[in-house]
């Protein structure tokens, strides 16, 4: 298809706009097609900008510039009209002022370029949950990365229609006077990069990087920040959630979500495999999902995404054996590590490479002897990438793609917490568990920061979605609890808990990395018991913090000896510790919100401080 065939008058004219403003060499219409794939990806080999992998069957690896390496927050921004709708987690800029900026950027940025033009679809083609954008960009590597994470290509145009999500994405790095960039990984400098995503017009420009979620802009811009605006429009949910298919040994199925911030296990969980005899987990998705109410009353959730754009370093045959293989063939590395046999190689991929190595600056280096490079010495950058097909993960559900979602009996909230949370507690009612899921958050540690005086703080991020949220997030947390008082029937309302997998004895020198819970497959004995809890099983107590499993209600068959001796410690309630949460969710995390904070959590913040004390 060329330009002049595009049906649709709207689509037809802002893809003429932007070509009138960006003034590119060509314009070229994706097919989606493999023959497009393989010609685009032969372009970047030969230019130098991808290399290709003996040892990985038509998998490549790429080399971003060290400036664009990851989402860079201080330069994405909500550009509603009012302020006061983008809230104060959200960077802002008034839109006329952005757009003149950006304007002024994007005039001639696409000189010695071509324009591609993506057709895309998030979620399963023909789904009522599914929504359909289109994204312009000047870079290949974002055309071969959208094919994986997206359906994308000729399929998608019957379904495009006036309401389609605009994307415009350039690189920033025009190619004047018959310049080349001769292998170079092609960005715009720090200042000059703008993410923007302008709420009121469902419209996302994205400028100067050509990096994941900056410039795959159905990921991240699309699929949660102007989702979430379009999901709060309609009545619906855009949650930065994982979706899992739990079978238990008598067959029976449960679906069950889960927010979880960065580094905190979800892609594991979301592809574990469980340690407990007859149960078995099913992916669905990985990081994102579209929950809508059903006929039936329930809420059944999509995986917008067609691939997984996931983390590298960590990832091993021990913590997620699934998504190595899902990444096996067919798949696109960023800045990890090249080994002499033409081979990635990562921190934490479980054994050390041998001989020499390409790190992802583009140096040759000698291997270090274990699977770890010392801190700020990394061979593979900590943000590596791999963006790999969902279908090749050999633990996908056959429902991933089912149209009309799946529906979900349960939402898991969670985050890094060496003490005071427990291993697992759920929420009383809907409205207590918004409250667990506006208060997630991870203790701040030594690794994780370079300002001391952080160290042992709780950085908030509510829902796990405070960077992707498009509006107030007091405003969202007030559309979470009007979507529970819509619910036809109360009951058919998913249950809602918080898992902590992470609390810690350093002083227990039995305990590997001092963590009093194995994590990992182990965590399948926790939906074990969640799953008994959909059921309306009796294997809970009631606590000040919520319900928590009774003593024995955890399997711990094959459980090792010093675990077992943990788990009650991790089952407790520590009062004095809640109440110095209770403290800091009142005087350093719902003040931000200040009159947008719902009412309904401030009264299950009073309950939780009147139950502590009784």
């Amino acid at each position: 298809m060329t330009l002049d065939q595009i049906k649709n008058p709207k689509i037809k004219a802002w893809i003429e706009e932007c070509k009138a403003m960006c003034e590119p060499d060509d314009v070229y219409v994706c097919d989606g097609s493999k023959e497009e794939y393989d010609r685009l990806m032969k372009k970047c080999v030969e230019s130098g900008l991808a290399t290709p992998l003996a040892k990985k069957p038509n998998s490549f690896l790429f080399r971003s510039d060290p400036s664009d390496v990851a989402r860079v927050e201080k330069r994405t921004f909500i550009s509603s009209v009012k302020q006061d709708d983008a809230g104060p987690t959200n960077n802002w800029i008034d839109p006329k002022e952005l757009k003149a900026t950006m304007k002024g950027l994007y005039k001639g940025c696409m000189h010695g370029r071509t324009m591609y033009v993506i057709p895309f679809c998030m979620g399963p083609l023909g789904s009522p949950i599914s929504k359909c954008g289109v994204e312009l960009t000047d870079s290949e590597y974002v055309v071969l990365n959208m094919d994986i994470m997206t359906r994308a290509g000729e399929k998608v145009w019957q379904y495009l229609d006036d309401n389609f999500v605009p994307c415009l994405h350039s690189v920033g790095k025009p190619l004047n006077n018959g310049a080349k960039d001769n292998g170079v990984w092609a960005c715009a400098p720090v200042e000059q990069k703008y993410i923007s995503q302008f709420p009121e017009e469902h419209l996302v420009w994205s400028y100067g990087s050509g990096y994941g979620g900056n410039a795959l802009l159905g990921k991240k811009c699309f699929a949660l920040r102007i989702a979430s605006v379009i999901a709060h429009e309609e009545g619906w949910l855009a949650e930065h959630m994982l979706i899992l298919k739990l079978t238990n040994p008598q067959g029976e199925v449960k679906y069950v979500t889960g927010a979880f911030p960065s580094a905190c296990g979800k892609t594991n969980l979301a592809m574990l495999i469980p340690t407990i005899p007859g149960w078995k987990v099913e992916t669905i998705g990985d990081d994102i999902a579209w929950m809508k109410f059903g006929e039936d009353g329930r809420l059944y959730a999509i995986n917008p995404e067609a691939g997984f754009f996931g983390v590298a370093p960590g990832t091993s045959a021990e913590s997620n054996k699934n998504a190595l293989v899902s990444a096996s063939e067919n798949t696109i590395f960023t800045n990890c590590a090249l080994t002499e046999d033409g081979d990635v190689w990562w921190e934490g991929i479980g054994y050390p490479a041998k001989g020499k190595l390409v790190d992802w600056k583009g140096n040759t280096r000698d291997a270090f002897p274990k699977d770890k490079a010392p801190k700020g010495e990394e061979m593979a950058h900590p943000n590596a990438r791999f963006t790999a097909p969902a279908k090749q993960c050999p633990c996908i559900a056959k429902e991933w793609e089912d149209p009309k979602g799946v529906p979900i009996s349960a939402i898991l909230f969670g985050g890094r917490r060496p003490s005071t949370v427990p291993l697992v507690h759920q929420a009383r009612s809907w409205n207590h568990g918004v409250f667990l899921g506006s208060i997630v958050g991870s203790e701040i540690t030594a690794a994780s920061t370079i300002n001391a005086a952080e160290v042992g703080k709780i950085r908030r991020d509510p829902f796990a979605i405070l960077p992707f949220c498009g509006y107030n997030m007091g405003d969202y947390f007030q559309h979470w609890i009007n979507v529970g008082a819509s619910a036809k029937d109360q009951d058919k309302l998913p249950k809602i808990f918080y898992v902590n997998w992470f609390r810690k004895d350093e002083n227990n020198a039995e305990l590997p990395g001092g963590f009093m819970w194995p994590g990992y497959g182990d965590n399948s004995r926790v939906l074990a018991w969640i799953f008994d809890r959909c059921d309306g099983k009796d294997n809970a107590v009631e606590t000040p913090i919520g319900f928590m499993p009774k003593d024995g209600a955890i399997n711990t068959d094959g459980l090792a000896d010093y675990y077992k001796k943990t788990l009650p410690e991790i089952l407790k309630v520590d009062v004095e510790g809640w109440k110095k949460e209770v403290k800091d969710i009142r005087e350093n995390h719902y003040p931000k919100f200040g009159s947008h904070l719902p009412k309904e959590l401030s009264a299950c913040l009073d309950d939780l401080e009147a139950r502590l004390s009784k």
